[in-house]
Order: structure tokens, then sequence, then C-alpha cells
């Protein structure tokens, strides 16, 4: 994977420096909280395991007993037991709701059995009959409700096993590509704009020497000026005092004119 595909395409400011930092807190701080609602959730999948398996157990033990409350009821009431049943039964009176349990901000379904009505009991035969049946609805009773308690858990499994695969692809996508992306991406922002100061120090570094040796050559063009001026001031005083001298001797040396009393 190449290093561009490995951070951000990102402008290298210093604005773009302080929100990649903002994002880096908010990915470590969100990875956190995942990585413990996946804790969570996996301390309850591995209950809601204990219970399967418990309750699977139990689910034996109890469709053996209602098997044979069943063969029973057949063998004191008889082989005609189902019409003498379903002639007592008008409507359901064991029914199932369903309603959700909050785990992690998980919605897990949950399945429970209540009782509505009331169940006639007017099953009569030979030999206590009725009595056997009415055993063998208890029974039955019991095999719904374990049934029920399964079908929660198992339910509550699978919703749990796919909140779990969710919630950990998140947890490794924060942990080994948006966060290492960001960082990258804060490295190379950085290495930008120290690159950008140097790059600043340097310019700068040559503008004061461009400066300086302006300067310089100014003080050097001045002073070379300055004597100039000086030299020629001098020249020319030497030149007006040596005409003077000439002057003086050329008059001397002359003859005056007569004086006419």
């Amino acid at each position: 994977m190449s290093g561009q595909s490995q951070r951000l395409n990102v402008v290298p400011t210093v604005t773009m420096l302080g929100a990649m930092k903002a994002r880096l807190v908010g990915a470590t701080r969100g990875h956190a909280l995942l990585k413990k609602k996946s804790d969570a959730l996996t301390m309850q999948f591995r209950q809601i395991l204990k219970k399967i398996v418990s309750t699977k157990e139990s689910m034996g033990e109890v469709m053996k007993t209602s098997s044979f409350a069943l063969t029973e009821a057949k063998y004191v009431a008889g082989e005609n037991i189902k019409h003498i049943v379903l002639e007592n039964v008008q409507n359901a009176s064991l029914k199932v709701r369903s309603k959700q349990e909050n785990i992690a901000g998980v919605k897990l379904p949950k399945f429970e059995y209540f009782t509505e009505g009331e169940t006639k009991n007017d099953l009569t035969g030979l030999a206590r009959g009725g009595q056997q049946v009415q055993i063998c609805r208890a029974a039955y009773v019991k095999t719904i409700e374990v049934l029920v308690e399964l079908a929660s858990l198992q339910t509550s499994f699978l919703t749990l096993d796919e909140a779990i695969k969710t919630t950990n692809r998140r947890v490794n996508a924060l942990e080994n590509v948006v966060k290492p992306r960001i960082e990258n991406t804060i490295t190379y922002i950085k290495g930008e704009l120290d690159e950008l100061e140097r790059e600043d120090f340097f310019r700068l570094k040559k503008i004061q020497g461009y400066k300086k040796k302006a300067i310089e050559k100014q003080r050097a063009s001045a002073k070379g000026f300055a004597e100039d001026q000086v030299a020629e001031k001098m020249s020319l005083q030497r030149g007006i005092s040596m005409n003077a001298a000439h002057n003086m001797l050329s008059a001397a040396a002359g003859k005056d004119e007569d004086i006419i009393f």
C-alpha cells in the first residue's frame, strides 16, 4: 500500500492539523466505547450460550416426561382422547408475547408466555381418565414453557451474534484503518509544516544577507562619494591659493606708474 493511501488527502495547514487531532480524539474515544460494548455483548453472549445448553439438556427430560404422560392418558382414557380434548377447548389458554430487552444498545427480542382464560375440566372417563388427561396437559404446558424459553434464548443468541460481528468489524476498522490513517495524516501535516518553517527561515536568512550586502554597498558608495567631495574641495582650495600667490608675485615684479604731484 502506498503512502498516499495510508493517509488522508488534505492540505497541510495549522487549521487542518487541529481538525485531524480532534478527529483522532473522537476516533480513540469511539474505539474505547465500541470495545467496551463488544466486551459487554460477548459476556452476555456467553451467558446466553450457557443457558441454551442447560435448557436443551432439560428439554430432553421434559419431552420424555410429556410423552410418557400422553401414553398414560391414552392408555387410561382410550385412543379417542383427541376428540374429547377438542370438544372442551374453544380458545388457546396459553399464549406467547414478545418484548425487547436492551443490552449495551442492542435490542434483543424476548418471548414470554402467559395464560388467558380458563380450561374446562369436564374430562371424565373410566379409571380416572380425566385426571390423567390433566396431568398430560400440565406436562405439555411445561414443555411449551421450556420451548418458549429456548426460542427466546436462540433468537437473542442469533441477534447478539450479528451485533458482535458488526461491533468487532467497527472496532477493527477504527483500530487498524481509521486511527493509523489519521495518525499518518497528522505526521504528514507536521512534517510539511516543519519543512515550510525551515523554508521560511532560510528565505529570511537569504533576504537578510541580501539586505546586509545592499547596506554595505550603499555605505561603500556613500563613503566613496564623501571622499570624492572632500578631495574636490581640497583641490579647489589648493587652486585658489596658488593663483593668489601667482598674482601677488606678478604684481610685485611689474613697474609702478609714476606719481605726478
